[in-house]
């Protein structure tokens, strides 16, 4: 029988109470206590924690504090990444984010979708997909996107906005949920 993590890497329905996931979660809370407590001499920099548990991080990344991932091993970040303060990534699948990609403040990046039985979801029960972002993307502050969506190369999310599809390349959406708009 495969183990919860193994469940999780896999794209099947898993129990996040788990002591092996757990373990992963309790070194990342090292590495982002460690990155979010950072001398300010050292602002925007990653916390060397946190850059050794991400599964890439290219050059040029400036990751604002506070930032909070629960596994820090499926995020991707390509060179040049942006995220200001208050940014959330919860990593249960991959993440991918492409390179010259920005991310406003408080901006959250969500990859568990939660049973939609009370007993299942009270068990821990959840599925996780991944988000894919592409490159030269503008996020704007407080967007949520939801598990499973793909955003394409130069798109732009508007801020507060929820999305809940994928985004074209080059496209511009806003609100909630986030709709296709015209670029000014």
């Amino acid at each position: 029988m495969a183990s919860e993590r193994e469940k999780m890497e896999a794209g099947l329905w898993y129990t996040c109470i788990d002591d092996e996931l757990e373990e992963l979660r309790e070194r990342a809370y090292e590495a982002v206590h460690q990155h979010n407590t950072m001398h300010p001499d050292e602002r925007g920099n990653i916390g060397p924690l946190l850059k050794d548990l991400f599964g890439e991080a290219g050059s040029d990344i400036r990751l604002e504090a506070p930032f909070h991932c629960p596994y820090g091993i499926n995020i991707m970040l390509e060179a040049g990444v942006y995220m200001n303060a208050g940014c959330v990534i919860l990593d249960t699948a991959r993440v991918r984010i492409g390179a010259g990609t920005m991310l406003g403040p408080g901006v959250h990046i969500y990859c568990a979708e939660h049973s939609k039985d009370p007993a299942e979801r009270a068990a821990g029960l959840e599925i996780a997909k991944p988000v894919e972002i592409g490159r030269n993307v503008w996020i704007g502050g407080g967007a949520i996107i939801l598990p499973g969506v793909s955003i394409g190369d130069e798109a732009i999310i508007g801020a507060g906005s929820v999305v809940t599809r994928n985004v074209d390349a080059g496209a511009t959406v806003v609100g909630n949920p986030a709709r296709p708009t015209e670029r000014a």
